[in-house]
């Protein structure tokens, strides 16, 4: 990277989220966001939403992006980066097209977007930049002048997301009774999606069986594991598996389920589990329940003994690998030569979604991206 950090052409980042509900009120027209154009019926939305109620009705992920929203603030301004940073979601305020629209009436002409999913998928990548392109067309219906939108490449493997993780692992692990300490296994855990979609996930070349999805997964978590057994001494077993499965069960989804997981490793004698939420940013509803909950209550069924470690969140080295990838970017679009930061066997993700790249379930306008009609 320069001495001088210097962000042109972009004006300001834009951290793209999925949202969430903030009291009781909000979850059900929350989940009716999520799910528009499902056709599901209220009642069984308040059926799900029974997870949020647990909770008071208050997803973590909206607090969650505010203390990443200071955090980057912060090193941007330590480090002399001059770019604004705003926030938009998904599903939830602040929604995305109100937050463009604030942009492009504060003068905002270049937008950089940090999704909160490190991974190729469509639901964590194509999908948000379907919303992109929907909040740019409410933009030209209203007359406003459009900004170019370019969206940060996946950093999966940028050793400011690696490095928190490893750390996570290693405190879970001694936190774990001594006598199980050393036969410990490591899960680590990823939101399944259907076969479907993992086996289409990333550009068209890498296609096939889970495609960019489960090998950009398979490689942050030998990452760690390579790490941690540098770090401990020990060489502990490790498997990708998967959570927060949802949909119809005729459908094929990613396996094995941490639960049934955690079974099989019981079974088998281990003699207790580090489950490492290792497709997660941040501690969210899915971390909150899906592993602090449930999965933990089959662990104290099972008599195993399991910890959970931390994500990556606010933390200053993630957001030290935000304003590299910001630089990287911005050095790549003044056509300087630029070295990509990654770590591990794939090396640095594309900077632009190529066309076929996590295909749509049906054919919808994406921005950012080689197929984007907002060029």
């Amino acid at each position: 990277m320069p001495d001088v950090l210097d962000a042109s052409p972009y004006d300001a980042l834009l951290l793209l989220s999925f949202g969430g509900p903030e009291g009781p009120d909000d979850v059900v027209p929350f989940l009716e966001n999520v799910t528009r154009g499902r056709g599901i019926p209220k009642e069984r939305l308040k059926e799900v939403g029974q997870h949020y109620f647990l909770f008071g009705g208050v997803s973590p992920i909206n607090d969650q992006n505010r203390a990443l929203l200071d955090a980057l603030r912060k090193d941007f301004a330590e480090h002399g980066l001059d770019l604004p940073v705003y926030w938009g979601n998904r599903n939830w305020a602040p929604y995305l097209t109100d937050t463009l629209r604030e942009m492009v009436r504060d003068g905002r002409r270049r937008i950089l977007v940090l999704a909160t999913s490190a991974y190729a998928s469509y639901s964590g990548c194509r999908q948000y930049r379907e919303n992109l392109a929907d909040a740019l067309a409410a933009l030209e219906a209203e007359g406003l002048e459009l900004p170019k939108i370019d969206k940060l490449r996946h950093y999966f493997n940028h050793p400011g997301f690696v490095e928190p993780m490893v750390d996570g692992v290693v405190r879970s692990l001694a936190e774990l009774p001594e006598e199980v300490r050393e036969g410990a296994h490591l899960a680590f855990c990823t939101h399944s999606i259907p076969n479907s979609a993992a086996d289409t996930s990333g550009p068209v070349e890498e296609h096939g069986d889970g495609g960019a999805y489960v090998r950009q997964h398979l490689d942050v978590a030998q990452l760690i594991a390579d790490a941690v057994r540098e770090r401990t001494g020990v060489d502990h077993p490790w498997q990708l598996v998967y959570q927060s499965r949802s949909g119809a069960p005729h459908i094929p989804w990613l396996e094995p389920d941490i639960c049934d997981h955690l079974e099989e490793r019981h079974a088998a004698g281990v003699p207790a589990v580090v489950m490492a939420p290792i497709g997660f940013v941040s501690d969210h509803m899915e971390v909150l329940y899906d592993l602090d909950t449930e999965a933990t209550a089959k662990a104290a069924e099972l008599g195993l003994p399991v910890r959970r470690s931390a994500t990556v969140g606010a933390d200053p080295r993630f957001a030290a690998a935000v304003r590299d990838l910001v630089l990287e970017r911005a050095g790549d679009e003044r056509g300087q030569e630029v070295t990509p930061c990654a770590l591990g066997t794939l090396g640095a993700s594309h900077n632009l979604c190529p066309v076929g790249c996590c295909p749509a379930r049906a054919p919808r306008p994406a921005a950012a991206g080689a197929d984007s009609p907002y060029a």
